[in-house]
């Protein structure tokens, strides 16, 4: 049945491209699409009557400022090189922990690239399936594209499949419109572990001389069958000391009638008007091939209409080879016209606008459900309960079902000027003033929702060279001075300088920032039928971070390098006894604080050639100096080796083979109760992961314009400590297959 599902969500997708096409037009203006072959500029063939039609190709993606609206250029996902690996919940370089199923929860073990979050936590280990407004792709088409995308392994009754589909077009120059579905729905290996994943987003942008806006609506919903973990990691570390002979789908689990929904949308709106003036500049060298084909067509046009009406005229006395010849001399002059005209000819300028000074508004509404729910529970799996007491005074203990609720609107208000433009302020200046409402609703002791509220208002500005080659910089204030986050302030920095070495051009970035938080809403109030605290105490974060990255072009190495120091960090931790059957017991989750401490990070990538041979290596070394509160790998490595080469001239092949390990240490557990990853707090009975490699091996194919390959993945498994979460076993030996192909209409 879940195979046919996929199967008919996907011929309905193929549909897309026929179904929008009537939208088409003719919005070939050369403005810098890129990203996928062929310009696009010979729209017509020798046929004067244009039914015979070349498809234009061509794809301009961006991403937008959150807070600004400003458009960030980006580059669209079309590259062959580790495509195998995006289908991975456990990341590009398998940095994350997870449950290790597709679409399980997860958290990054490289500390200082975790997901900095919203207030609603729940949200945060499913950041892989959640794009947030200023990770999103807007578009400009030369046409109608949609890409469709599917990967799988295993069968009907265990397994993996993911499909999503994409689709963009534009009604004219200005105005971009498209879609997004994303289904994810992973079966899994080991008992209670399904997952099922659903996004639909449409969005919608218009660039104009002196009006842009963007917008994004986005639904999403994640459900999570909680399994607890096996109940005995002997099963995997050492199978042959168990009596009976299980395979993975048959190994006993803690819980099994218990899940975890979200439910999330969001509508993000963003929009500015623009006070400027009108000046004359360049065309691109793709501009001039376009207009010089606009200006042949026209000219072979108006010779071919004027030929038409001659004839109507004239009757017998009609000539045609005439006719003919002034036809070919008026294209003739036009192609002369082109040819001697200077490079600083107006006929190689362009009207540019150019925006001084700009209002900008941006609203951002996020509306959140979580629901954990259970049917059936193991006696004294919890260590307390506080709510469902019965009327001999017991509580009922198998049924849960805990609900929180949370909305968030933001709308900011800006004043930008653009850089350069103004005697007093040469660099480019924007001041803001934003408005948050938060709404949250717990339930009280009768198991009645109870809501908070809070207005938070905040000011800042911001600091921004863009223009020049060798040095630019941005620099961000915003701190809170009215509600229940007032006394926040973020400062946020950056800048990268260009230098040249050996004949290269070699890039410096520099990243630092200063934040001091109070703690998320959860960390202070959270209500469920087994966990409960109202936090009143907890202080202020602080976090300062220093971040440099040395990107060589010519050995193509990075090298990067950040400090952090971290005051009262808040964190969650966990807590259980485990009984003699191996069943986990008592289990509490608690909010803690740490002290002061400081995290440092060095990270190498390293990309290695010869002839077809490749080794792609990134090498992570991390050092937390409070191990308890912020528990990291000091070693994390990915080292990819591979064949890359060309079959019969067109078909791009990498074959190789792959390896992510870290090194052992106590990495975050995962509470189903909570849906959180919490450091463990068992004393003696911490459980390490790690120090053991997994191995994929694989061929990724390109082929105009699709990608596939074949992959089997955890290729060395054997018995061993293949976990990334304490009592979730990574999944067995799989051959996988994926395909991406983009279809132009």
């Amino acid at each position: 049945m879940r195979k046919t599902i996929v199967f008919i969500l996907f011929l309905c997708c193929t549909c897309l491209p026929s179904a929008f096409a009537q939208f088409e037009t003719n919005n070939n203006d050369g403005n810098g699409m890129r990203g996928m072959s062929g310009s696009g500029l010979d729209r017509h063939s020798g046929d004067s009557t244009g039914t015979h039609q070349e498809v234009p190709k061509g794809l301009k993606v961006w991403t937008v400022d959150r807070l600004f609206g400003d458009r960030i250029e980006a580059e669209p996902d079309t590259a062959q090189h580790l495509f195998m690996n995006t289908i991975f919940t456990n990341g590009l370089y398998g940095e994350y922990n997870n449950l290790g199923n597709l679409g399980s929860p997860r958290i990054n073990r490289i500390a200082i690239d975790r997901f900095s979050g919203d207030d609603f936590i729940f949200a945060q280990p499913y950041d892989f399936f959640i794009t947030q407004p200023d990770e999103f792709h807007f578009t400009n088409t030369l046409s109608p594209i949609t890409n469709l995308s599917y990967n799988t392994c295993g069968s009907g009754n265990y397994g993996e499949d993911h499909l999503k589909a994409l689709f963009a077009t534009n009604a004219g120059k200005r105005l971009g419109v498209g879609m997004k579905f994303d289904y994810v729905y992973g079966k899994g290996y080991y008992q209670n572990s399904n997952t099922s994943h659903f996004n639909y987003s449409i969005y919608g942008s218009y660039i104009g001389d002196r009006y842009n806006a963007h917008l994004l609506v986005s639904l999403n919903h994640q459900k999570v069958h909680e399994n607890g973990g096996i109940t005995n990691d002997e099963f995997i570390k050492h199978p042959e000391s168990i009596s009976d002979n299980f395979s993975e789908e048959e190994i006993p689990t803690v819980l099994s009638r218990h899940w975890n929904r979200n439910d999330n949308e969001n509508i993000f709106f963003s929009h500015r008007y623009s006070f400027g003036y009108n000046r004359k500049v360049p065309m691109t060298e793709e501009e001039k091939e376009a207009k010089k084909f606009a200006l042949k067509s026209k000219a072979e046009n108006d010779a071919k209409r004027a030929k038409a009406l001659a004839r109507k005229e004239k009757g017998d006395d009609w000539d045609e080879e005439e006719y003919d010849k002034e036809v070919a001399a008026a294209k003739k002059a036009a192609e002369a016209e082109q040819k001697d005209a200077p490079e600083d000819s107006t006929l190689w300028l362009k009207n540019e606008y150019v925006p001084v000074t700009s209002i900008v508004h941006t609203a951002d509404f996020r509306n959140y459900k979580r629901i954990y729910q259970a049917y059936e529970t193991p006696s004294n799996y919890f260590a307390k309960q506080y709510f469902d007491k019965l009327d001999d005074g017991s509580y009922q203990n198998d049924s849960i079902y805990d609900l929180t609720k949370h909305y968030h609107l933001k709308n900011t208000v800006a004043l930008a000027m653009l850089e350069g433009f103004n005697k007093w302020v040469p660099m480019g200046l924007k001041l803001f003033a934003s408005h948050e409402f938060r709404y949250y609703t717990l339930p009280d002791e009768n198991a009645v929702q109870k809501a908070w509220v809070e207005h938070n208002l905040s000011v800042g500005g911001q600091l921004q060279k863009s223009l020049g080659r060798t040095f630019h910089y941005n620099a961000q204030l915003e701190t809170y001075i009215v509600g229940g986050t007032a006394g926040d302030i973020l400062l946020d920095g950056n800048a990268d300088f260009n230098f040249p070495l050996f004949g290269d051009t070699v890039r410096l970035d520099a990243t630092a920032f200063f934040h001091l938080e109070k703690p998320f809403f959860y960390y202070n109030h959270f209500h469920s039928k087994h966990l409960w605290w109202d936090n009143e105490e907890l202080e202020s974060k602080k976090h300062t971070h220093i971040e440099g990255l040395l990107n060589i072009g010519r050995t193509k190495t990075q090298i990067r390098f950040a400090a952090d120091n971290i005051d009262n960090l808040s964190y969650f931790a966990s807590s259980y006894k485990i009984t003699g059957d191996f069943g986990r017991v008592n289990n509490n989750v608690e909010v803690r604080q740490s002290g002061n401490f400081s995290l440092l990070t060095a990270q190498l990538t390293q990309l290695f050639k010869w002839k077809a041979i490749n080794l792609e290596t990134q090498l992570t070394y991390q050092k937390s100096y409070d191990k308890v509160a912020l528990p990291v790998p000091d070693l994390n490595v990915y080292a990819n080796l591979f064949l890359k080469f060309r079959i019969a001239k067109v078909l791009d092949t990498e074959l190789g083979a792959d390896v992510r390990y870290f090194t052992a240490y106590e990495a975050p557990d995962y509470s189903p109760a909570l849906g959180q990853f919490c450091v463990q707090d068992n004393g003696e009975n911490n459980v390490k992961v790690g120090n053991y490699p997994i191995i994929n091996a694989y061929a990724n194919f390109h082929l105009k314009s699709a990608r596939f390959f074949v992959m089997y993945s955890h290729a060395n498994k054997t018995a061993g400590n293949y976990f990334l979460t304490p009592h979730y076993p990574q999944n067995t030996s799989l051959i996988r297959f994926g395909v991406s192909w983009n279809f132009f209409n």
